[in-house]
């Protein structure tokens, strides 16, 4: 009997046609394992048989991560992620079956954009993160921490000033990797300006309302400026997903093996066509658990070679940790 373990084993295909095949295996498993996902194609009048391709498979809106348990099988959560949200907003919920192979897949893709994390003295500034409950962010962190093995590494939840002692300290040592959210970053960037040339700058985008909205190439010019950088990296994650996308610099993101972004309609979402601009659908093989293909409510672009751009969020969605204004 097929069961979400089964796919655990197809997480990182070769190539995009073994990519599709798996996809498209799992999403008839989910629809018929899946209630909230079941219900939902059947509100859209979907057969699930009838689906051939995975341009043609409806994603299902991360709102619904809000108000609904989005579970595949029966089986019991080891934890539950939790997304930030502002005074008065609900906030999304996903059950996590394993601690254990979410932090080994985190460290999987990270590695393989950047190498091992032994290599790296990892440094985290992620003050809003640190301050509630449930932030897979904090979880990978933490795990990245821990792998590097270096008494150096740690995280900084609002000393700016021994951050900055630490970053200076570790110039000629092995590679730093300084992970932040935006508004902190921002902070460190005003209060010390410095030579970070050695350091792999990561920013995870987020306002979280201590500062007015920017764009990404605003936000990496005053970085690059202030910290002697020729580029700024990204990582594009979310609480709904356990796949991160990376960017080296520019904004630009690359999939990771498990993962895909797909291009829809903003005002035509179930449309089978791909576009180069419009909202960002994503399909997550490492999400077997939950719901695998899931409608972002973020807006993105692609570029050549399967990269893409995060362009903002649509008009009147809720404000996520990766939020950054529409360029």
């Amino acid at each position: 009997m097929q069961t979400f373990e089964s796919f655990g084993g197809d997480l990182y295909p070769p190539n995009d046609a073994v990519f599709d095949e798996i996809a498209l295996r799992l999403f008839q498993y989910q629809a018929e394992h899946n209630p909230v996902y079941r219900r939902y194609l059947a509100c859209l009048g979907v057969v699930p048989t009838d689906i051939a391709h995975v341009r043609d498979i409806p994603f299902l809106p991360i709102s619904l991560f809000k108000t609904q348990d989005i579970r595949t099988g029966n089986w019991s959560p080891e934890l539950t992620f939790m997304s930030s949200g502002t005074t008065g907003q609900s906030v999304s919920r996903h059950s996590i079956p394993s601690r254990v192979h979410y932090l080994q897949h985190s460290q999987k893709i990270f590695e393989s954009f950047y190498g091992p994390l032994r290599d790296f003295h990892v440094l985290c500034l992620l003050p809003s993160y640190l301050e509630r409950t449930g932030s897979s962010l904090v979880l990978m962190a933490d795990h990245f921490i821990r792998e590097s093995a270096s008494d150096e590494s740690g995280f900084f939840l609002h000393d700016l000033a021994r951050l900055a002692e630490r970053l200076v300290s570790l110039r000629g040592s092995r590679r730093v990797l300084l992970l932040g959210v935006t508004f902190a970053l921002l902070d460190l960037a005003e209060d010390y300006p410095m030579d970070l040339s050695h350091c792999v700058v990561m920013e995870t985008g987020g306002m979280k309302g201590r500062r007015p909205e920017i764009t990404r190439e605003e936000l990496h010019e005053v970085l690059k400026k202030s910290f002697n950088l020729p580029n700024v990296h990204s990582e594009y994650g979310m609480t709904e997903l356990l796949s991160q996308a990376y960017s080296p610099g520019e904004g630009i993101f690359r999939c990771p093996a498990s993962m895909r972004v797909l291009l829809k309609e903003v005002n035509d979402p179930f449309s089978a066509k791909y576009i180069t601009s419009g909202l960002i659908n994503v399909v997550d093989l490492a999400n077997a658990h939950s719901c695998a293909f899931i409608e972002t409510q973020d807006l993105g672009r692609s570029r050549e070679g399967g990269y893409f751009e995060v362009l903002g969020r649509m008009d009147a969605s809720d404000a996520r940790g990766c939020n950054l204004m529409v360029e």
